[in-house]
């Protein structure tokens, strides 16, 4: 596939038959997320391949047009700013080739789950919501429903699992963007579930134990 993104892979002892893709925040790397593969205890019959995709460094406008790792560009802190619709959406794009060139390699649609943290969980929801074969399952961390006044959802994840999780204490993605989401979601006819940590903008202990309980359900 032409174009494909740069990313770091940990496969399972036995032979993958569950891959889980995980999308970084703003500024980091597919390494930053890449320890958590090792924290995770899934059910035995899960033999899960982990992607870490890293963002393209593009220049950040809210950081005076510093280049850094982004899915797309940031245009200020107001939630009233323009979003950068048409970066989340070539982002989002990137993200399905990488869904279906697991697919090629014998993964099962419905054996795919996107996480994202931060940016990451703005494009694996426009990914993840338009991309036209049942998936597994969403995990949406610390993070916004960007484009939700432009996607185009896909019938295909109608029914898609999905789980929003974020800090009451996030100072950078403030909490109710998360309840917003989580509201936006049920008017399309969606059943997030929603889990609620005292936290700032990070993940916390209580957290993984409930991305496990997640997993194992969205594989199930």
């Amino acid at each position: 596939m032409k174009n494909l993104l740069n990313y770091l892979e940990k496969v399972p002892n036995g032979t993958a038959n569950a891959v889980i893709i995980w999308l970084h925040g703003l500024g980091a790397d597919g390494h930053d997320f890449a320890p958590l593969a090792d924290q995770l205890t899934l059910d035995c019959p899960h033999q899960v391949r982990y992607i870490f995709p890293h963002a393209p460094s593009i220049p950040v406008s809210v950081n005076q047009g510093m280049v850094m790792p982004a899915w797309y560009d940031i245009y200020g802190l107001s939630l009233d700013d323009q979003i950068d619709t048409t970066g989340i959406e070539r982002s989002a794009g990137r993200i399905q080739q990488l869904i279906a060139r697991e697919i090629k390699r014998g993964i099962d649609p419905r054996r795919v789950i996107l996480a994202g943290f931060s940016q990451g969980g703005a494009v694996a929801l426009q990914a993840a919501l338009t991309y036209p074969q049942s998936l597994g399952g969403l995990l949406v961390l610390s993070s916004y429903f960007a484009t939700w006044k432009s996607i185009q959802y896909h019938p295909a994840n109608q029914r898609l699992p999905i789980a929003i999780m974020h800090g009451s204490l996030d100072s950078v993605v403030p909490i109710f963007l998360a309840g917003k989401a989580r509201c936006i979601l049920q008017e399309q006819g969606y059943h997030p579930q929603y889990y609620e940590y005292p936290m700032q903008h990070q993940v916390c202990p209580q957290q993984l134990v409930d991305i496990n309980h997640c997993i194992n359900v969205f594989l199930t």
